[in-house]
């Protein structure tokens, strides 16, 4: 698989990643295996929406390859990707024939941390891997609290706290404001796909709030971590 060395990010403790490819065509779904085999990772093989959160069921891969035109419908490759957003952390590569700007900008806005059009080149889906695998961003500490993003961890006063995705991704949302007030709408927009058949509201981000709270909080009903700005929305304690 041409002259790079292979590197799996996760050699040094021996711990090979776990990539769940979900694509329809054979010839491509196998020279991803072949290509990801060759560097190290274990590769599970969805060949349809229905496939692909089967296995997600199962336990949450390290990376997604997603196709956004599956067998299933037109619809449910966009389906796929905003169900796994919702169901795992991981990080989520769309390798697509949708090559218009507007598909690419619709999945990054939905949850893809990277697009890929097809057709591709092997290096270059290769290095796109492996630069989303190693971009871990260094931790976040406020008061008693750790958001480690890179490990999908959180501590509070050196405990780890379990959290589920979206908690989470309020959790970092709010993080990476660095103790500056967060909006309510911006919150909605981050959490939530635009193509949800429940538009989210307010009351929505009070609810995981109000989750994030019991969890992180010593005294939920006198937060001093999860702090709301009355009128705007919500920050960390500095």
């Amino acid at each position: 698989m041409g002259s790079s060395e292979p590197g799996n990010p996760k050699n040094e403790d021996l711990t090979p990643y776990c990539v769940l490819v979900c694509e329809d065509h054979p010839a491509i779904a196998g020279m991803l295996q072949e290509l990801l085999s060759f560097d190290g990772f274990t590769v599970v093989w969805a060949r349809n929406k229905q496939e692909a959160l089967d296995r997600l069921a199962e336990g949450s891969p390290d990376l997604l390859l997603l196709d956004l035109l599956l067998p299933d419908s037109e619809t449910a490759g966009w389906e796929l990707l905003a169900e796994a957003r919702q169901r795992t952390l991981s990080p989520i590569i769309v390798i697509s024939g949708l090559g218009r700007s507007a598909n690419r900008v619709r999945a990054l806005h939905e949850g893809a941390d990277d697009y890929i059009t097809k057709p591709f080149s092997p290096e270059e889906v290769r290095a796109r891997i492996h630069a989303v695998l190693r971009r871990g961003k260094p931790r976040s500490s406020f008061a008693n609290l750790v958001v480690d993003d890179a490990r999908k961890e959180v501590l509070v006063k050196g405990r780890p706290v379990s959290l589920s995705p979206k908690e989470f991704l309020l959790l970092r949302l709010l993080a990476s404001s660095h103790g500056e007030a967060v909006a309510t709408a911006d919150i909605l927009r981050e959490l939530w796909s635009p193509s949800a058949q429940a538009p989210p509201t307010s009351q929505d981000v009070q609810k995981y709030v109000y989750l994030l709270r019991k969890k992180v909080e010593e005294d939920p009903s006198n937060p001093r971590l999860v702090l709301t700005v009355r009128g705007i929305g919500y920050r960390l304690a500095v």
